[in-house]
Parts: C-alpha cells; structure tokens; sequence
C-alpha cells in the first residue's frame, strides 16, 4: 500500500526540485547554527549561496561518525535544547556515543515516515504489530511504534527479550505484523519450536526486519520458519532512526528510499569519489526535513549499491540494494575483502546447516586465520565422526571457491552459538584485542 501518493510515486523532475529548496534551506539554518557546519563550510571557502543545484551537494565535505563524537553530546544540535524533544544515543561500545535530537516536528516526521515504511511492508490500519525492537536510546522500537500509532494501527510494545512470554502473547493475541532483527526472529522460531508452537497457527503475514545485514538466503529461512513474508526495513539513528527506506512487499526488489527526506549518494570509500547508479560503494546521506539534527554528506560505512528504476509498486524514489555489509565489518584476510553477510549466504546453501554462526579472527605469527564456527541440526551432530568432518570440508571448499579465502569450519552443537534480543554478534576479532 502507498499511503502517501502525492511524495511517492511522485515525478523525478517535481521531486528534484523539492529535494533541491529544502536542500537549501537545511543548508541556511546548519550554517547559521552549528559551529562545526560553518566552519567546515569556511575552511573549503563555501557558502551556502554556493549550493544552488544537488550536483553543487558534492562540494561539501562528508561528515563521518568521528565527527558526531567530537561534539559529543550535543554539538551538533542546530536548535536550542529547549526545542528538543527527544534524545536519543548509540550504546557507545565502540568509542563516545553518537547523540541524537529530535524536534516535536521531527518527531512527527519520523512516525510518517515509518507510518510509509510499515504500509509499504504491508501494513493496514487494521492490522495488530507486535513490536520486538528494543525500547530505549535504541532508535528502533519507538521508530516502529509511534510509525504503527500514525498508521493506526494496533501495536503491541514488547520489546526484545521474554521470548516464551512473547510466543504466548502471539498466539493469544493473534498479531498480524511482526517487527525484529532478523536474528532475534529466527530466535523466535527457534523459542516456538521447543515450546511446541508452530508459527503456522499463527496470524503473521508479513515480517519487518533490519538492524543487521541479512542475506536473501536468510530470508528464505525466515519465511520457512515464521510462515510470512518478510521484508527488509533500513534506516540509523544518526539520519533518523528506522524508516530511511524499506522495500515494497510487492516486489521485494531494492529498499526504496524516501527521497523527500533524505538524499542519498554512493561513494567510493577510499577516495570519496561519488560512484554512478548501479556501482556498489559507501552509502552517504544527506537529511533535508529535520530541524534539531540535521546531517549533511553522513558517511554510514554500509555498502550498497543504487537503483533509479521506478517499481512495479508504483514509487518513483531511488531504491538501495540490501546492504551487503558495514565497511568497518569487512575483514581482510590475507589480503582478501569479506563481508560476514557472504559467509552467511555460503553457509545457508548448505544442508544441515542452521542459521546461526560466528566468524573468529586470529592471528598466527604474521598470517591471520580465519575459523567459522556453525551450528548444525541435532541429527547431523549425532552422526558419525567422518560425516561432520566431510561437511566440515565441504562449507570450507565452498567459502574458499566463492570467496578466495581460506577458513577452518568448526560445527558446533545446536544452542551453543548465544543467542540475541537485538543484533546478532557475528565477528570475534582478536586481532584488536
């Protein structure tokens, strides 16, 4: 369903020229009210009369997640706190959290985008969403939430966690949406099975997951397992939160991304040089609606690639592929680039394999090695010892063959790989350690 004809499936040209004044008047107010804006914009002699067609976009410098933490908290804020409304942060696990704000009116704009999002999932006002996206600084579950609320429909807030509690409520309450990571639905399932619930009995139709790279193999086990359609949503809290795009249960074919809101580029990541439609690179965005913080040329580490194509939905916004993975996910080994989501979609090819697996990185002397552990079925592991060293081999030719690198295959017991509630750990890097 698109619930907002007018902006999607709305002309290239009539687009363009919205995108480009509120383009401007973004740029006017950062300049204006954020120090590290304006003296960016100083430092490589710009104004903001400078920017007078998107092309002119490109003459700004990125703005990268470092940046974000040296204004830690809120340095980047271009309203007064008394504006804002909302805050939001990232777990800081991996340096100074990221903070974001949110105006009464971003708020707003934030919930009809994800109001979009979820009707573009298949979502109607008459369905009931149980909502398993972590509550708190954690920009998911509210995104989804006042999304449902604005779409109007029923959602039920459970958050991640309580997983028997949230397989009895399904059944009980007989929710029609479901919204997770990936990971945690397939935990979901995995929960159900044991507790003898068959997700068949269930009401589900569609399924609205991100927060995590997954592969097209990995929806084709979702759906098996949950019994609905599922549907890849994409969105970070540095632009907005959830609702940057999603894609379309209709075609399942690229997220379409709402371009009324956010402007979009693909880079290459070692240069910056802006690559063509259809070339996979770095992600960037640009926010162009919100007031309290705003973004221009973000550098999001995700790796995609961009579709122009309008769809068989109807929606004439630009589609990105499924993220293939994060660049600073990627891990070299011996030289060869490898993203968690490509072992993944090796590992799911392969029978008795279940869908949960961690990548260990060492190293030995001067040479690093790579070792995949991954859980197979009961069955399997209870077999003989030359059978599972003969699947072993197989999963380790197959990853060598479609991806040039060389890995030890570890299968390990069912459960023994931890579970989540939110995104999945899928690297240990002992290397940093």
């Amino acid at each position: 369903m698109i619930l907002d004809i007018g902006f999607e499936t709305m002309p290239r040209e009539d687009l363009e020229a919205i995108i480009l004044r509120r383009l401007k008047t973004t740029i006017d107010r950062i300049y204006a009210n954020v120090p590290f804006y304006r003296k960016k914009f100083e430092e490589n002699g710009i104004t903001p009369n400078d920017i007078q067609s998107l092309e002119d976009l490109k003459r700004i410098p990125f703005t990268t997640k470092e940046d974000l933490r040296d204004n830690y908290p809120f340095g980047m804020f271009a309203v007064p706190m008394d504006n804002v409304v909302r805050i939001h942060a990232s777990s800081g696990t991996t340096g100074q959290p990221t903070v974001v704000g949110y105006t009464a009116r971003d708020i707003n704009t934030w919930a009809e985008l994800m109001a979009r999002s979820l009707a573009a999932g298949g979502a109607t006002r008459e369905d009931i969403i149980h909502n398993a996206y972590g509550y708190g600084l954690f920009t998911g579950g509210l995104g989804i939430h006042y999304g449902a609320e604005k779409l109007g429909a029923s959602v039920i807030p459970v958050s991640g966690g309580n997983t028997k509690r949230q397989i009895v409520i399904m059944k009980d309450f007989g929710p029609t949406i479901l919204t997770a990571t990936p990971s945690y639905a397939l935990h979901l399932a995995e929960v159900a099975d044991e507790m003898g619930v068959s997700f068949g009995d269930f009401k589900f139709k569609f399924g609205i997951f991100g927060a995590e790279p997954w592969s097209e193999k990995m929806r084709e086990e979702i759906e098996k397992k949950l019994n609905l359609t599922a549907v890849d949503i994409y969105g970070l809290s540095e632009v907005i939160g959830p609702g940057v795009s999603i894609e379309c249960y209709e075609a399942k074919n690229g997220l379409h991304i709402f371009e009324d809101h956010f402007i979009p580029e693909i880079i290459n990541p070692a240069t910056g040089e802006v690559l063509p439609y259809g070339e996979t690179g770095e992600l960037v965005f640009t926010t162009i609606t919100k007031e309290a913080f705003p973004v221009i040329r973000y550098r999001t580490r995700d790796i995609t690639s961009l579709n122009p194509e309008p769809c068989i939905c109807g929606r004439t916004h630009v589609r990105m592929n499924k993220i293939s993975g994060r660049t600073d996910d990627m891990l070299i080994i011996r030289g060869v680039n490898v993203f968690p989501s490509q072992i993944e979609g090796v590992l799911m090819e392969m029978d008795y394999v279940e869908p949960y697996y961690q990548l260990v990185v060492d190293r030995e002397g001067k040479l690093d090695k790579l070792t995949v552990m991954v859980e197979v079925g009961d069955q399997i592991f209870s077999d003989e010892v030359k059978q599972l060293q003969n699947l072993e081999s197989k999963i380790a030719k197959n990853i060598k063959e479609y991806l040039g690198v060389s890995a030890k295959v570890k299968l390990v017991e069912p459960k023994t790989i931890a579970r989540s509630q939110g995104k999945a750990v899928r690297v240990i890097d002992n290397r940093k350690i």
